[in-house]
């Protein structure tokens, strides 16, 4: 038995563009400590697949974490019988069912009021002009938060993301995630001064009708926001850039022959929103003769095995024909995410095809960059149209 291999990279090079780098690692070191991130990586698609399923040895609960300590322990940093109690808890909000029959309206509502915004341009800004207010306005109903401005929503989503990424510790960067939680923390209290309905169906009302504490209850808000704005915002924008460089899938899509379902879960195994999930290893293990270290961390890379070149016929490319069935861009284990149907409903059921309804000649206006690797999507998507 021998520890990982040491993969040496270049921070700022990997937030670029990390895709040539977990190539690389895939090929030469599919497991390996990576120094600069002080963590062991996993990178190909099947052996995340089977190792995240090991909560006895790849932990959530990691008392130490960057996201534990800025945001509190919440059920996405708890394992077994813990985890399984709040994600009941919450099920009532994010429920197929509820997404149908409550949220989807919501966000047809907001949706439309952010395209009337817009309309009467001739160009935008896809991320900060759609997809930031349509994803935060989805988030304020769903969480119940809806005292909080939408700008306010995506600055405190942002502010704790980049607080969980922040493995430099950048003092600057966590002070000013402490200040945004500090503000949810705020929003909530208001929230529970008004009181709720009976029916009232959000985050912060389920929890607390369940029983859980209000310490519970506010990570869990936090955890929500974290995730429940930067994805759907990136996937939203970078979904639109994809298809509109990729015209011919943009055709197929007018003309029915293929889905927004199709195209979204595509976009999502091509480049992962979520590219990166942290554990802890919770007691020594062995895995294809290598050895694991209790306390050790390890990053799952949705992002790498999400372009696996012994899974996926075209791991590179976008294309929505190809079967991305094995893609991992929400979870594999018992953490797959909690607002998939909501995700899946926001974006391909109501965004997408709302947006491309309205704008048939929408064409892309100027250069478009991505960035990040634990959580990836387009800084900014300028686009033009004509009346």
């Amino acid at each position: 038995m021998s520890h990982p291999p040491v993969f040496d990279l270049d921070p700022d090079v990997f937030h670029a563009d990390p895709y040539p780098i977990l190539k690389k690692m895939r090929a030469q070191t599919p497991i390996a400590f990576v120094p600069a991130l002080n963590a062991v990586l996993i990178t190909r698609r099947d052996d995340i697949f089977t190792l995240e399923k090991r909560i006895d040895i790849f932990s959530s609960d990691q008392p130490d974490g960057l996201m534990t300590k800025l945001m509190g322990q919440n059920m996405m940093r708890k394992d077994g019988a813990e985890h399984l109690a709040e994600r009941k808890a919450i099920f009532p909000t994010v429920s197929p069912k509820s997404v149908q029959n409550v949220w989807r309206t919501a966000f047809e509502h907001a949706t439309n009021a952010v395209l009337d915004r817009i309309v009467p341009n001739s160009q935008a800004d896809l991320v900060a002009d759609f997809a930031m207010p349509v994803s935060a306005e989805a988030l304020k109903a769903m969480t119940g938060l809806t005292n909080m401005g939408w700008q306010e929503m995506d600055r405190v989503s942002q502010g704790m993301i980049d607080g969980c990424a922040n493995y430099s510790a950048d003092p600057h960067v966590e002070a000013r995630c402490n200040e945004c939680t500090a503000s949810i923390d705020r929003h909530i209290d208001e929230r529970m001064a008004s009181g709720f309905l009976e029916d009232d169906l959000s985050l912060l009302a389920v929890q607390l009708r369940a029983g859980l504490s209000l310490e519970q209850s506010r990570a869990n808000i936090k955890l929500a926001i974290s995730g429940g704005q930067n994805e759907p915002r990136d996937a939203i924008a970078g979904l639109v850039w994809a298809l509109l460089k990729h015209s011919n899938h943009l055709a197929d899509l007018t003309s029915g022959a293929l889905s927004h379902l199709q195209v979204f879960e595509e976009y999502c195994r091509w480049i992962s929103p979520i590219g990166m999930s942290p554990r802890r290893v919770a007691r020594a293990y062995s895995y294809k003769g290598l050895e694991f270290r209790p306390e050790q961390r390890v990053f799952f890379m949705f992002g790498s095995g999400n372009r696996d070149e012994s899974v996926f016929a075209k791991p590179d490319m976008f294309d929505p024909y190809q079967d991305s069935s094995k893609a991992i861009a929400f979870g594999a284990g018992p953490h797959f995410c909690a607002g998939a149907w909501a995700s899946k409903c926001l974006i391909a059921e109501v965004a997408m095809p709302m947006l491309l309804s309205r704008f048939s000649n929408i064409r892309i206006n100027g250069p478009v960059e991505f960035s990040g690797w634990a959580f990836r999507g387009p800084v900014a998507v300028p686009v033009a149209w004509k009346d």
